[in-house]
């Protein structure tokens, strides 16, 4: 097992990570992390060590993508750094479709991901911009 550094690898787990956050879907979204898990912001930082806390520290994400009729989300992959033998950060820039098809900027992330049996999982979310 290797950390992934293959843009199509990285690519499609982000793809499926964008879908899940669009669409709402909790599980899905909880099962694109590693535990134990950090996110971490300019003005706070959590962590979570069970699936259950991920889930719960998204909850309130589908109503915003909702409210704001957010229906796609494309992730700018920026940078690519293998960091050890699992782990890679990547630098994402993100990308929304609204309802009527219209582009809307997205935020600008780096994760830090672990290459697991079953593909990348995300430890370390970093907001940047």
């Amino acid at each position: 097992m290797r950390a992934s550094t293959d843009l199509d690898t990285l690519s499609d787990f982000f793809d499926r990570y964008g879908v899940a956050l669009t669409t709402g879907d909790v599980p899905a979204i909880a099962g694109c992390y590693a535990l134990p898990g950090l996110v971490v912001a300019d003005t706070y930082s959590f962590s979570f060590s069970t699936m259950a806390a991920v889930a719960l520290s998204f909850v309130g994400a589908a109503p915003d993508y909702r409210e704001r009729e957010l229906v796609a989300a494309h992730a700018l992959i920026e940078e690519v750094e293998p960091v050890s033998a699992l782990l890679t950060m990547v630098a994402v820039r993100w990308e929304f479709l609204d309802s009527q098809g219209r582009a809307v900027p997205g935020e600008r992330y780096r994760y830090l991901l672990r290459g697991t049996e079953d593909g990348p999982a995300i430890c370390t979310v970093v907001r940047t911009g």
